[in-house]
């Protein structure tokens, strides 16, 4: 059927009809009768009543003490504890079975995190050792008080990226490399701090402001840039660019072709990525041989290690990673930066790798407890890792979090406690102790390929194209997130993850979404005319639902989109030849709140109709909107004959009257 140019933003069905079921719709909602059923008033509530439910709502809203009821004060001690140290929990149930899974799960960790731990370390532009120490004491500190199962701790590329961005602003690495250390002690204590903060006063959702787009592309950019960096490593380049978008890391790459390369390190470094790949490659086909793709990584140094030092291939331009120190972590505390000029600057590195360092963790966390089918405690998660670095920072650790390719591998290693954590630590401390001066000849290009492989895996062009048939506004997210990480800065690309999460919020908080209801056929319920074409329009009557709260922000827009759709429904009454409305229906059943900018614009919105000679009909009001509305007096205005339980009510009383006025 040609559709009326008049017609072009509603539903065939509007045009044509079939009588015979319009009438017989008709005759259903005039018969219709809501057997008594009035719009009830909630029961008044004091202040102090209102402010406590916000406030157990806001910070309590998953009822933490109920497991406190009727316990015994020795009960509820020991189940605060428990609530601290979740090992306490669990530990009782602790079997030899479960220690065997957990070992093998903590050796298989080990393997990897070793040579990541390495890398990272030198990807935040600090000795290798202090990535071996972050690998030390804050698993330890996680396993007692974590509650995820398979999060596996240590430092992470996206978060060693972050503080070598924001700390080679202020101090040179390696001109100043004692006070570039002492600021990345410093911004780790703030990590911490903050996350302890967030995990003690409850405001984990404070994180979720990120949202899942936002990360995505956040993540695939900064794993992008990584890996470009590494071409350093890989090539052996020694005049590189401290600058990390994809323009200047390029150039930096291509202008050093002639002279900057060197071929044995490029060998090296491309034979072993390739590796590397391959077992990835074959252990994601095959699950069952994921040991193959988790021991790589050990494999590749241990052999090109041997074969440096062998060949004494250093002495032929193969950079290596160079004596690192023995022993175990060396007390920091005397280094962070507690006063001075240099202390706001930790303060802001620590709050974003905090927060970044957070949201990583606890999406690896909610990832694998779904999988297993367990509750995380996202707050428990926060205060544990804010515990962790806040130790860690006292003892010569940078940044910790949850690394993504180590949890996996927790998992897939059949992992039932926290326990890998303590068996990862005890072989790190071993390997402080005394297999650190074997990484003497590891080479660089080795790094960097166990870094690249590493990352590839945060690029989720799955996660990408799911995001954009869903969302197109979230794809825009995940795209600005991740172009400006890629073109310009992490912290760029950081700002606008925020900004365009905050974006979305805003966008949807101020144009919320309303809609025209139809009567579905021979019924009498009532749906959105866009989502059931079969819907009938009601002739006279317009009924409209608002799905959202009613606020400051919203109000006036509301009002006019309602006004908005009445003009252009007296249009098409007046080009089709029929009558004139005589009655708006606004369906505030999804309506959780309204404030007194929002009541405003419902009395506006009744003044206006009411000189228009419109009816406003509300259809079940909530209980809050209730309170209020007879709170600022808008319903003596109105008249409780004009408040009804359902549409079918208010349409009958419509039709009703209607035909009052004809029989008149």
């Amino acid at each position: 059927m040609p559709r009326d140019p008049m017609m072009k933003n509603y539903p065939l069905s509007y045009q044509a009809v079939d009588k015979e079921t319009e009438a017989e719709s008709h005759y259903i909602l005039s018969q219709h009768n809501s057997n008594g059923y009035t719009v009830g008033a909630p029961p008044k509530k004091r202040l102090t009543e209102e402010f406590s439910h916000t406030f157990r709502e806001f910070f309590f809203h998953d009822d933490p003490l109920y497991q406190y009821k009727d316990k015994s004060k020795i009960r509820q001690c020991w189940l605060g504890l428990q609530n601290f140290f979740p090992i306490l929990e669990w530990g009782r149930r602790y079997n030899l079975k479960m220690f065997k899974g957990d070992l093998i799960a903590g050796l298989t960790i080990a393997s990897l995190c070793i040579p990541q731990d390495i890398g990272y370390a030198k990807l935040a532009n600090v000795d290798p050792r202090y990535g071996l120490y972050t690998s030390f004491v804050p698993p330890l500190i996680y396993a007692l008080m974590g509650s995820s199962r398979d999060v596996a701790i240590g430092p992470v590329a996206v978060v060693s990226l972050l503080l070598a961005e924001f700390l080679r602003r202020e101090f040179d690495p390696t001109k100043n490399k004692e006070d570039y250390l002492r600021l990345a002690f410093t911004a780790t204590f703030f990590a911490g701090l903050t996350q302890s903060i967030l995990g003690f006063l409850r405001l984990g959702f404070i994180v979720e402001y990120l949202s899942h787009a936002a990360i995505v592309g956040f993540t695939a950019g900064a794993a992008i840039t990584i890996g470009l960096q590494q071409l350093k490593g890989l090539f052996g380049i020694t005049n590189f660019t401290t600058r990390t978008d994809i323009v200047s890391v390029l150039h930096a790459v291509f202008s050093n072709a002639h002279h900057g390369w060197n071929w044995q390190t490029m060998l090296m470094g491309t034979i072993f990525l390739a590796y590397l790949l391959t077992t990835k490659y074959v252990a994601l086909k095959n699950p069952k041989i994921f040991w193959l793709a988790a021991s790589a990584p050990l494999i590749s140094v241990i052999v090109s290690t041997f074969f440096v030092y062998i060949t004494r291939a250093d002495k032929d331009g193969v950079k290596v990673v160079g004596h690192i120190t023995k022993g175990v972590n060396p007390p920091s505390l005397d280094l962070i930066y507690f006063s001075g000029p240099h202390l706001k600057k930790g303060i802001k590195i620590g709050v974003i790798a905090g927060f970044v360092g957070l949201t990583e963790a606890i999406a690896i966390g909610r990832t694998f407890a779904a999988i297993k089918d367990y509750q995380l405690d996202g707050n428990k998660e926060m205060l544990a890792s804010g515990v962790m670095n806040i130790a860690g920072s006292f003892t010569s650790c940078i940044v910790a979090t949850g690394s993504f390719s180590r949890s996996a591998v927790n998992f897939m290693s059949g992992c039932h406690t926290t326990v890998p954590n303590i068996v990862m630590s005890l072989i790190v401390l071993l390997t402080l102790l005394v297999i650190t001066p074997l990484f003497k000849y590891t080479p660089n290009a080795i790094i960097s390929a166990i870094i690249i492989n590493a990352v590839i895996g945060l690029v989720d062009l799955g996660a990408a194209y799911k995001i954009y048939k869903v969302d197109k506004m979230d794809f825009l997210a995940c795209m600005g997130s991740f172009l400006g990480v890629v073109f310009k800065s992490v912290e760029v690309g950081l700002l606008i993850s925020v900004a365009l999460s905050l974006a979305k919020i805003l966008l949807q908080i101020t144009r919320p979404k309303i809609f025209i209801l139809g009567n579905l056929p021979r019924t009498t319920t009532f749906r959105n005319i866009e989502q059931y074409p079969e819907a009938i329009r009601i002739p006279g009557v317009l009924v409209i639902k608002v799905d959202s709260a009613i606020y400051f922000a919203n109000a006036t827009y509301i009002r006019e989109k309602i006004l908005r759709w009445l003009r252009d429904e007296e249009d098409l009454n007046r080009h089709h030849g029929l009558a004139r409305t005589q009655h708006l229906i606004l369906e505030m059943s999804a309506v959780t709140d309204i404030d007194t900018s929002g009541v405003h614009e419902v009395e506006e919105l009744f003044k206006i109709l009411k000189r228009l000679y419109i009816q406003l009909e509300l259809v079940n009001p909530g209980p809050v909107v209730m309170d209020k509305l007879l709170s600022a007096n808008f319903i003596d205005l109105l008249r409780e004959e004009h408040l009804f339980v359902t549409v079918g009510d208010a349409v009958a009383n419509c039709f009703a009257k209607s035909k009052d006025q004809e029989e008149a």
